[in-house]
């Protein structure tokens, strides 16, 4: 039974409704379907499931409206796509942009439910009349094949027969040779088997049997054995070099960490130092890197553009000139696949998931296929503009995340603003944790650290490392205590000492370890956190949809409170060492639907910036 079936403008205007289907829908799914899907770049996708409803969706991308369909789950309707289509090409005769009102459209819609109600009965029968056929065929062939193969075993063995009075005749030289090529490559032979004896069988092991190529394998062991030994020398060299116990230089401290005295500060005048020579964070240097990368960027657009006009000259058909001049009457789905080709390989060696880039294909595909294509423009380049604003809308944040702002907020209700930094092993949770820290510091906000890395060997000095050198209190309790309830007492701690900020470092973990992403979904259960940002770096590519899908699927299957709680924002490490591969932002983006808030491009504690998503998009389509 259909449930709703709405037509509507990009703009969101509401022009036309099913009054026949009565019932009120449960929820929001139109809303849930436009925010989560066709703003977010998934239009390409066949359907969309919300709690009991399916919903399925077509464009006419010319007027600009949106057809849905809304239905229940548990009902495999199979007239939706023909009453889609129907609806949207009788729709299209009468619509007028200035026309608000549509009652006249319910008795069409009445017929043409009817007419694809009837054809998806049909084609139901159709299916059921043929999988029965399908069951007849195979338990008749399976009758049959028990018959013959219990009848016809006599012929079979007179067959056998015939075959080894054959073999039998063939007395020279070559049946011996046959033998061994036999024997040789493994495989089976019955007649061959039974004329060959035992005795034969160990001379020829004996000799050595011809594989493959001519060449005994007796030989070729011999070779390796002999490049083995060769081989060999230098490795005794090497052993003859080594220093032993007797002659082994005095130990040098590996400890270069600053001394601490008895109450914990260490050397202040050494920390001062160090933490005045850092200057401003990157992060309140926004506009002026923005402009200077932009305006780098527009200049290697330009001798670019000019090398590519002379190759378009040379490659241009007089049809195609043709067409750019009076412009194409509809797109096609065959004039975007060139296209969309080529961009999705592009987006591919930028280090854009395929699964990522092949999406955003199809949806900027379907967002083109039935538009007008206007004059003396390309396709190439039509293609790309609805990329580029594709890419834009991912790119930019859905929610604004102002981290001063809900720290004052937070600040005015007492308690401290809580940051948890979570992420796979080695992408430099403690460091970047170090760099916010020292960001915040510049904006005269009061932080400390709490070391809830209590399973890696070395995490806690690390963080008191960090936190002595930026003169920032830590709240550590040791190794192999619950980070859950070591994050709780921290969070306490601050809100007595009037803390303004609590960073919680965790231990590195990769999202198919149960144990650990379970103990890290009682970390933010328990405490609550007002952020839960991922620490990923920028050199990874297709990894990225797994380490965040399973992230926030672990978060929400693990969870024991009614609210599930995921991933808030991305912190991208190591941005300084990918050139122009910057898809890992997108992917990460795409996949969680979660803001890029942090970038680190540096190892020193300024090198934080905000991510400039009009310099990603150009470096992604250049």
């Amino acid at each position: 039974m259909l449930e709703q079936l709405l037509i509507f403008t990009r703009g969101g205007l509401i022009l036309w409704t099913c009054k026949e289907l009565g019932k009120a829908l449960k929820g929001s799914p139109i809303d849930t379907l436009i925010r989560s899907c066709l703003l977010e770049e998934r239009s390409g996708e066949v359907s969309f499931n919300y709690e009991a409803y399916t919903l399925k969706w077509t464009f006419h991308n010319d007027l600009g409206l949106v057809f849905v369909a809304v239905y229940q789950r548990i009902l495999h309707l199979l007239y939706v796509d023909d009453l889609l289509s129907m609806v949207k090409e009788s729709f299209s005769e009468i619509y007028d942009p200035k026309r608000m009102s549509y009652g006249d459209f319910d008795e069409t819609f009445r017929q043409l439910r009817m007419e694809a109600e009837a054809r998806g009965e049909e084609l139901r029968k159709v299916k059921v009349v043929s999988s029965v056929k399908k069951q007849g065929q195979v338990s008749k062939s399976g009758l049959d094949g028990g018959i013959k193969s219990g009848g016809g075993g006599s012929k079979k063995d007179d067959g056998d027969g015939d075959k080894d009075k054959v073999g039998s005749l063939m007395t020279n030289g070559n049946h011996k040779d046959d033998d061994k090529t036999d024997l040789a490559n493994g495989k089976e032979n019955t007649a061959d088997n039974v004329v060959l004896d035992p005795s034969k069988l160990m001379k020829l092991r004996s000799k050595g049997v011809r594989g493959r190529g001519g060449v005994r394998k007796t030989d070729s062991i011999g070779n390796k054995s002999s490049k083995v030994s060769a081989a060999e020398p230098p490795k005794k060299a090497t052993k003859k070099n080594r220093v032993w116990d007797d002659a082994a230089p005095k130990q040098v401290k590996l400890d270069f960490t600053d001394s601490v005295g008895e109450n914990g500060n260490g050397n202040h005048d050494h920390v001062d130092i160090a933490a005045a020579d850092q200057g401003e964070s990157m992060m309140d240097k926004e506009e002026v890197f923005s402009s200077d990368d932009e305006s780098e960027d527009d200049d290697d657009d330009e001798p670019r553009s000019d090398e590519k006009k002379p190759e378009a000259k040379k490659k241009g058909w007089f049809s195609s000139v043709f067409q750019s001049i009076t412009g194409k009457a509809n797109l096609e789905r065959t004039d975007l696949e060139p296209a969309l080709k080529a961009l999705k390989e592009r987006l591919m060696t930028k280090n854009v998931a395929e699964e990522i880039a092949e999406k955003l294909c199809e949806s900027v595909e379907a967002s083109l296929e039935g538009k007008k294509l206007a004059s003396f423009t390309r396709i190439s380049s039509t293609v790309q503009g609805a990329m580029e604003d594709a890419l834009i809308r991912i790119l930019t944040p859905r929610r604004s995340i102002d981290i001063m702002r809900d720290v004052h907020a937070a600040k005015e209700q007492r308690r401290p603003y809580v940051v948890v930094f979570v992420g796979v092993n080695g992408v430099g949770k403690s460091t970047n944790l170090a760099k916010v820290a020292y960001w915040l510091q510049q904006h005269k906000v009061s932080v400390m650290m709490a070391a809830c890395d209590t399973f890696r060997s070395g995490a806690v000095e690390q963080l008191r490392t960090h936190a002595r050198r930026l003169q920032i209190p830590i709240f550590e309790k040791g190794y192999e205590k619950d980070p859950a309830v070591v994050a709780k007492e921290a969070i306490q701690e601050a809100t007595r000492n009037g803390s303004d900020v609590v960073l919680v470092d965790t231990a590195g973990r990769m999202q198919d370890n149960e144990p650990l992403m379970r103990a890290l979904s009682k970390l933010i259960n328990l405490n609550k956190p007002d952020l839960v940002l991922f620490v990923g770096e920028a050199l990874v590519g297709n990894d990225a949809v797994d380490q965040l899908s399973k992230f926030n699927q672990k978060l929400s299957d693990l969870s024991n409170s009614g609210t599930t709680r995921l991933i808030d924002g991305i912190l991208l490490t190591k941005f300084d060492t990918i050139d122009d591969k910057v898809g890992a932002a997108l992917s990460m983006v795409y996949i969680s639907g979660a803001p890029v808030m942090f970038v680190g491009c540096g190892q020193s504690y300024t090198d934080l910036k905000k991510l400039n998503v009009k310099a990603i998009v150009k470096t992604l389509l250049k």
